[in-house]
């Protein structure tokens, strides 16, 4: 089992451990709705050093990325990101990704922790262009500083104007005392806030200081079950749960970042998806009724038939309901089409809504 290099510091804290993606991960601290609506309200920051990092450097570097993901990355200048995904070769999703230009002719990509090796062999067996390629997952440790207070609680620890970093833009600059550290207006939340990228050996102090300046705000540590729950009321898309290997972006709504201005690992067949349509789509729904979904329980139509499956689920914190996501025939998907959960051997009634469910 790895550990993140603040891992002493989650268990000092009293932080239910978990295994995760083959890390010791903390998934809570105080408790869930505790934890999210501190994000919700007001600032926690998360230990997601789990993440992979990629460099794809030189005069290839572009093509290899044109190449692999769905979005189109030549729309990109320095300082800016972009979500992408990674199309297989069948239809599916290899996985989801944010995809930094650091420099001309560098680019970071971020990758989920469970898909570093499959994701880094992926791209690696498609880089026919020479293009050159360097893990630094093992080097690099990333806080996500989230909620709507967070560019007041940690401005002190930077030279920069955080106000001024627009969402999806990053600065490399100072922060906590540490030089050359990616402050990135990302995150999982919907709550605005940063995404800190810094070296193992500099996360510490980093951690430290964010919690000294935000000490005035009730700053609080967030663990992973919150991260989940804040994520599912924004309609984010979790790998391994609403998006896999049999996926496609057209199916998930990502449509949006599937862009045939070029061409990329079978954009044929996507693009045949988005002109003649797919026979089933992810969609959000709330139960009228007091009842959790979860991953896996059917989705029924008005005479009790299975339509679909949950692929997330929870009780909103926010919201004070029931909320999911799932796969629905396509026909089913339509905004305010009333259909069934099944929990157990009750039959909940849900409403198929808009995201995102929490509209702070």
């Amino acid at each position: 089992m790895k550990k993140t290099a603040l891992h002493h510091i989650h268990q000092s804290l009293g932080a239910k451990m978990v295994p995760f993606a083959g890390f010791d991960m903390p998934v809570q601290y105080e408790g869930v709705n505790t934890e999210h609506l501190a994000v919700r309200h007001n600032v926690g920051v998360f230990d997601v050093s789990h993440m992979g990092e990629f460099l794809i450097e030189g005069p290839n570097a572009l093509a290899l990325i044109q190449s692999v993901s769905s979005n189109d990355a030549s729309l990109l200048t320095v300082g800016k990101a972009q979500y992408s995904c990674l199309p297989n070769d069948v239809g599916g999703i290899v996985d989801d990704l944010i995809i930094y230009r650091i420099k001309n002719e560098t680019y970071l990509l971020v990758v989920n922790a469970s898909n570093i090796e499959k994701d880094w062999n992926w791209i690696s067996s498609k880089n026919h262009m020479g293009a050159e390629m360097k893990n630094i997952s093992d080097d690099y440790s990333l806080l996500a500083i989230q909620g709507p207070k967070a560019v007041e609680a940690t401005q002190s620890l930077t030279s920069i104007d955080l106000s001024a970093i627009k969402f999806y833009h990053f600065e490399v600059a100072d922060f906590g005392g540490i030089p050359n550290v990616i402050i990135s207006a990302t995150g999982y939340t919907g709550s605005g806030g940063f995404e800190i990228y810094c070296k193992n050996e500099e996360v510490q102090q980093i951690w430290e200081r964010v919690f000294d300046a935000g000490a005035q705000f009730d700053i609080k540590p967030i663990g992973l079950a919150a991260r989940d729950t804040l994520r599912l009321e924004m309609g984010y898309c979790l790998y391994g749960n609403d998006i896999d290997d049999t996926t496609s972006p057209i199916e998930a709504g990502l449509g949006w970042i599937t862009k045939f201005s070029k061409p990329f690992t079978n954009s044929e067949t996507l693009s045949d998806q988005k002109t003649e349509g797919v026979a089933r789509k992810l969609v959000g729904f709330e139960l009228n009724e007091r009842g959790i979904p979860r991953k896996s329980y059917p989705i029924l139509d008005s005479n009790g038939a299975t339509i679909g499956v949950v692929t997330s689920g929870t009780m909103s914190p926010s919201l004070n309901k029931g909320i999911g996501m799932g796969y629905v025939s396509a026909e089913y998907s339509k905004i305010g089409t009333e259909i069934g959960i099944q929990i157990r051997k009750k039959i909940i009634s849900a409403t198929v809504v808009k995201t995102p469910f929490y509209k702070g």
